[in-house]
């Protein structure tokens, strides 16, 4: 099977070397007679980061992006209207991509200098893509990843009806040292109350960023895009606006700065006809606002990739991928559309209702992109005996119910020293020793206490921030993280403040651990405050707590130790009409799923008495399918399953 890609830009590039991973004949044809660097900067949340982290198995390249600690929202007077945190974010400029793009697949395999005209038919079936140069190329199936105008679109379906410019952007990069110093890792936007008209810039490097204006194109235009145009037009409509605005205006070159056009059109009724299949913006293109263009042009890419190289049919193929991907798209362009009207119709708006203009793919929303009906907010602790007893009920929510419920994880700061611990019979690492030791054989989980009489943690601070700088790295590794350092408090008597614990927990887990020190020393500490703050206007003072809520409102919450019965019984008022998910017992599945256990989680999963669990265990552990770290008060078992 070959397959001709018209398109060379990021959708066109990823599904190129997803194809040639998989071993499958591909060339990528691209109109420009050069690498096409053109263009600017966007965000991108860890979903797309990980594809491309996928893409980078092989070859090791360093990623491009900067990380975006924040997204602040302000009006024209400089006052802070929202502040959030985006430690999953980055902004990554196109050209960076591009070239990184170009890295991971060799020079033969792109053909530039190909500007697609039509195709060549034998019957119904196209046959080979003719360029304007004359060039033919001939071929099994054909990707257009040509973008929002796209010509293989066009020749395919016919024309597209596309919404009005409503609202126009000018986008440009500015380097200034000045402002870095205050906003050097924060996207920050500007919003006039009284009119469709913004300003935003995100930092690429130290000093340099991109900026862009949106404004209400039936209020303003500039009377030519001229670069001197464009720079008086920006100048005077933004004249009232902070000064950090007019200190990036000054130190842009208009010359590279352009105006866009925002248009979409409505989600197509297929992505494909015969054997030609659209990806990226030329299969379904949405307004700017959602930040997903890029993120979804790569999902389009491993979908398609993954579906093209597990079956020879390739109509099956296209249907798969536009069954899973249809609703996602669908999605984005129904918020992006959300978004313009919002900033449109600014008169008598409440700020405090204004949308975040970011989405993903994940987290809060399920692969095709729709929010999860239930969400979590889970307020724990490292050391929190009982959030460790709730490890098997939350085990099982993950397995049973995780298509409709999604859980955040946030630190509450149990101990932040023993001179200011004053809760119940615990007064001293003593009672926290014997407390363990009750709880253990009161639960069957195991709990060492010795740990607070061989060395004892003097706070539950450090490990908290830990994972605070984990979460900024990758929030599913995080969690992984969290649960190994729990695993060495619990059982293995470490003293998790201990930078060389937490070093090996990152490790392990696959982390940067360089990284997680730079990230412990600097910004994961605002990270922890900011859920401290958040634990104290919530009025949380008990952990674990548990803020259940759906997409009405309704809320119910959860404190202290609680039976599964009591989890199932809040998520089913939440979601009356939920299917929770049959747990496939096999031992080899649930290690899949969790490759650390103990002998209650997985006689818990597996629904099976402790006992039985154990022998189920000890059979594994002899026949070498599974590893164990065996302590004074029970065991972690480890998969091997997965080791040749």
């Amino acid at each position: 099977m070959k397959v001709v890609i018209i398109g060379g830009g990021i959708a066109g590039l990823t599904i190129g070397i997803f194809l040639k991973q998989r071993n499958i004949e591909v060339v990528v044809n691209e109109r420009a007679e050069e690498m096409p660097i053109h263009g600017h900067a966007f965000m991108m949340h860890t979903d797309g980061l990980g594809i491309l982290k996928e893409l980078n198995s092989e070859y090791k390249a360093e990623l491009p992006g900067r990380l975006i600690r924040g997204y602040s929202l302000r009006d024209t007077e400089g006052v802070e209207i929202k502040h959030l945190e985006l430690p999953t974010w980055k902004c990554i400029k196109r050209s960076e991509l591009i070239r990184f793009l170009y890295a991971l697949l060799p020079n033969e395999f792109i053909k530039q200098g190909r500007d697609f005209s039509h195709f060549l038919y034998e019957g119904e079936k196209a046959i080979a893509a003719v360029f304007k140069n004359g060039d033919v190329e001939h071929g099994d199936i054909f990707i257009g990843a040509d973008g929002g105008y796209s010509k293989v679109r066009e020749v395919t379906f016919g024309p597209v009806k596309f919404t009005p410019v409503d609202v126009k952007e000018i986008v440009g990069i500015a380097y200034n040292e000045e402002v870095s110093k205050t906003h050097s890792d924060i996207f920050t936007k500007f919003k006039k109350k009284t009119a469709g008209l913004a300003f935003g810039l995100i930092p690429t490097s130290d000093i340099e960023f991109v900026w862009f204006m949106q404004y209400d194109a039936r209020l303003y235009d500039p009377s030519t895009e001229t670069p001197e145009g464009l720079e008086v037009f920006c100048k005077n409509i933004l004249a009232e606006f902070p000064e950090v605005v007019g200190k990036i205006l000054e130190t842009n070159d208009f010359k590279t700065s352009y105006v866009w056009n925002t248009r979409d059109f409505d989600l197509l009724p297929t992505f494909h006809k015969q054997n030609v299949v659209l990806i990226g913006d030329a299969a379904h293109l949405a307004l700017p606002f959602t930040s997903a263009g890029t993120t979804n042009a790569i999902l389009d890419a491993r979908t398609l990739a993954h579906h093209l190289s597990i079956t020879d049919n390739y109509k099956q193929a296209f249907k798969k991928y536009y069954d899973l991907r249809s609703n996602a798209v669908n999605t984005h362009i129904s918020f992006g559309r959300q978004i313009k009207k919002q900033f449109l119709d600014s008169v008598g708006q409440n700020y405090g209702n204004i949308i975040v203009p970011l989405i993903k793919q994940n987290g809060n929303y399920d692969l095709e992109g729709v929010k999860k009906e239930i969400q979590v907010l889970y307020f724990t602790d490292p050391i929190c005996s009982t959030c460790w007893l709730i490890q098997p009920a939350l085990r099982k929510i993950k397995l049973e119910y995780d298509d409709n419920v999604n859980i955040k994880y946030c630190m509450g700061g149990l101990l932040p020293s023993w001179g200011k611990y004053n809760k119940g019979k615990i007064q001293k690492p003593s009672d926290a020793a014997k407390h363990w030791e009750e709880v253990s054989a009161l639960h069957e989980m195991p709990l060492d206490g010795d740990v607070w009489i061989e060395d004892p943690l003097n706070s539950s601070y450090p490990p908290s921030i830990a994972f605070k700088a984990a979460q900024m790295q990758d929030t599913t590794k995080a969690i992984l993280f969290l649960r190994r350092i729990k695993e060495m408090v619990f059982v293995e008597k470490k003293n998790i403040i201990k930078w060389e614990f937490l070093k090996n927990a990152a490790i392990e887990v696959g982390l940067d651990s360089a990284r997680l020190l730079r990230d412990f020393d600097g910004r994961a500490k605002e990270h922890f405050k900011a859920d401290l703050t958040l634990a104290a206007q919530l009025g949380v003072t008990n952990f674990p707590t548990l803020y259940f809520s759906n997409r009405a409102n309704n809320q119910y919450i959860i404190k202290g130790y609680q039976t599964y019965e009591k989890f199932e019984e809040i998520i089913q008022k939440l979601m009356p009409d939920v299917q929770k998910k049959a747990i496939d017992t096999i031992p080899q599945k649930l290690f899949a799923a969790f490759p650390r256990m103990t002998d209650m989680e997985f006689a818990f999963l597996s629904d099976i008495p402790k006992d039985e669990a154990r022998k189920i265990l000890v059979d594994l552990w002899e026949k070498g399918s599974i590893g164990k770290y065996e302590g004074q008060k029970g065991s972690i078992w480890i998969s091997k399953f997965d080791v040749e």
